[in-house]
């Protein structure tokens, strides 16, 4: 059993290659080998969000607090809430943050696959943002 102390790891600015915007990330975990789960909390400060990115295993967002945005390619911008859990499959490119006036906090989970746990694509263009 490993238990991971609330504040044991170090929280992180979402870089700027990845993020629009001010963003922190603060990890959960990462399971050992051969688990290839990794988790983290990721908060959004009013109008940030990341830029558009696959999972080559899927992505699962459980909204823990305020008010975000989350769109599929091709899709309509959805609106969620706490309480909400987003599914993205395998290789859906999309992207998620807050709104333009409200923060917005969720737990983000994904695997990895031969390591890698995200393909980050091009930044969301403001126009798409406010679509």
């Amino acid at each position: 059993m490993d238990v991971k102390r609330i504040g044991s790891q170090p929280s992180g600015k979402g870089p700027a290659d990845y993020f629009t915007g001010t963003v922190r990330v603060d990890p959960l975990f990462q399971a050992p080998t051969p688990a290839r789960v990794v988790g983290a909390s990721v908060t959004f400060e009013p109008g940030a969000r990341t830029a558009w990115h696959t999972h080559p295993l899927g992505q699962t967002l459980i909204v823990t607090a305020g008010c975000g945005l989350a769109q599929r390619w091709g899709g309509p911008i959805e609106q969620i809430r706490p309480g909400d859990v987003v599914w993205f499959p395998p290789g859906e490119k999309h992207w998620h943050g807050a709104t333009s006036t409200t923060a917005m906090t969720h737990i983000a989970i994904q695997e990895q696959l031969d390591g890698k746990a995200v393909e980050w694509l091009e930044h969301v263009s403001d126009e798409q943002y406010r679509d």
